[in-house]
């Protein structure tokens, strides 16, 4: 489960990435945060949750993990 705060920041940047690139973009785990690791802690929640979790390829479609992650998954 990821805490409230990723999952609301996850959802935000899936539709900024959806409005600004169409509904087809794609993207990665690191799309949620910024270039300096500012956050380890929570870029590993992230990291497992993309890829132990739920074993999610590199990119994968934004609409894909935006209903990921508003279903709980």
């Amino acid at each position: 489960m990821l805490r409230k705060e990723l999952r609301e920041k996850m959802i935000a940047v899936c539709d900024q990435k959806i409005e600004a690139k169409g509904p087809d973009v794609g993207l990665s785990f690191y799309a949620f945060f910024k270039n300096k690791n500012d956050q380890p802690e929570v870029l590993m929640e992230a990291a497992r949750w993309w890829i132990e979790t739920h074993q999610l390829d590199h990119f994968e479609k934004a609409h894909k993990i935006k209903a990921m992650v508003e279903s709980g998954v």
